[in-house]
């Protein structure tokens, strides 16, 4: 028994695993699986831990793919390349760039790695930008088996609908083949107006390639974040002075730096339900947190994508995003909240804090069996299910 205690990004989570463990082989990473399912035990993987959620919780084997960095077989004419599994998504983006390719859209941090952002959903925002794990078009991994399964979206569509977000529970993702674009710059803007006139010409600021606005409840204003393409028309400033203002390549211009850490909240709300939910929202932490509640509240669009258990899944999305300093008590805050994202068909960001478990969660996602067919021929005997995955993805 290791006596390292793990944590997570913001502090909030922290376990003892059984064991650490960090490959440098294909080869050493299949015979982990074999001998894990031979004695019946657990492995889950482990990125940059910036999840506020427990997915890697485990008493038992705690695997990083930290020594699998660096990109392969660029192609420039379909725009893909093949990312290895312990790469970040900022050394991602600037190994893309080096080939003249980059990545449709990245979230606000890119400390985590590829693999884990792709295996949570993690994403940006605009109407017609899909998450990160839709650039996932080709594998290679080790199955709960520990055998080496490689394929392509082209070769097995379904499959991938389950692959292409399955938080660890489908097997170790070795190699990833992604789906770019052609290198692009952006001009990013920033200004703050009463929260009124934001949600007034809402419609309108979606119509940006990303849109995105900060509540500050204290204030009771918003901080409007717009992003568009160097050569599109950049919309004018209305109702306030122009705070920030950055061009550049898009990976150094989609992310912004973090220095202060927090825990997070985040549902994934139908586009048609979310401004009726985040006026619900304001209201309940006016009424009760306002004073105590220094961070903001954060609203994005996000593009409906195919994956089986993705919370975009099927339609078009608006995320709400609740904040809370690192360090402080945040729960009485957040499930204060939860029941109204919950009474709009909100679905929880798998990496986030959340309370559903799989009773309700499989009620949001028409296709769950169907993943848990595909997830169940890859694992049959679950080395990767934990009990707090259990809890999550196993209904009684």
């Amino acid at each position: 028994m290791t006596d390292f205690r793990w944590k997570n990004w913001s502090g909030s989570l922290s376990f003892t695993p059984g064991k650490i463990v960090t490959p440098e082989s294909e080869e050493e990473v299949v015979a982990l699986v074999k001998t894990a399912q031979r004695e019946n035990r657990k492995i889950r993987v482990v990125g940059a831990g910036h999840s506020s959620s427990p997915l890697v919780k485990t008493k038992d084997i705690l695997l990083s793919l930290k020594h699998f960095q660096g990109a392969e077989e660029p192609d420039t004419d379909s725009h893909r390349l093949t990312i290895l599994g312990g790469m970040t998504v900022k050394d991602a983006g600037k190994e893309a760039f080096r080939y003249g390719l980059a990545m449709h859209n990245t979230g606000d941090v890119d400390v985590q790695t590829i693999a884990g952002a792709i295996g949570t959903g993690t994403h940006g925002t605009g109407v017609k930008l899909k998450n990160l794990s839709s650039m996932l078009v080709g594998v290679r991994m080790v199955t709960g088996t520990g055998e080496i399964l490689e394929t392509t979206s082209d070769n097995d569509k379904e499959l991938f609908r389950a692959l292409q977000l399955a938080m660890g529970t489908c097997g170790i993702f070795l190699k990833m083949r992604l789906q770019l674009e052609k290198t692009y710059h952006l001009h990013r803007k920033e200004w703050c107006v009463p929260i009124e006139k934001c949600l007034e010409n809402f419609n309108d600021l979606k119509k940006n390639r990303n849109f995105d606005f900060y509540w500050y409840p204290r204030s009771d204003l918003a901080k409007i974040r717009v992003m568009n393409k160097v050569e599109q028309e950049v919309p004018e400033i209305f109702y306030g002075s122009l705070e920030m203002e950055k061009k550049g390549p898009s990976h150094e211009i989609l992310p912004r730096s973090r220095p202060l850490k927090f825990d997070e909240m985040e549902y994934v709300l139908p586009a048609d339900k979310a401004l009726d939910c985040f006026l619900e929202v304001r209201e309940l932490i006016k009424k009760y947190w306002r004073k105590r509640v220094a961070w903001r509240v954060l609203v994005r669009t996000i593009k409906s994508d195919e994956a089986y258990i993705s919370p975009m899944a099927g339609r078009e999305s608006v995320t709400i995003s609740l904040h809370h300093n690192a360090g402080l008590r945040f729960w009485d805050y957040f499930q204060g909240i939860e029941p109204i994202f919950v009474k709009y068909g909100g679905r929880p960001h798998w990496g986030k804090k959340h309370t559903l478990k799989a009773d309700k969660l499989r009620d949001l996602y028409p296709h769950w069996d169907k993943f848990h067919d595909i997830r169940k021929q890859l694992d049959p005997t679950a080395v990767f299910l934990t009990p707090y995955m259990e809890k999550l993805l196993i209904t009684k």
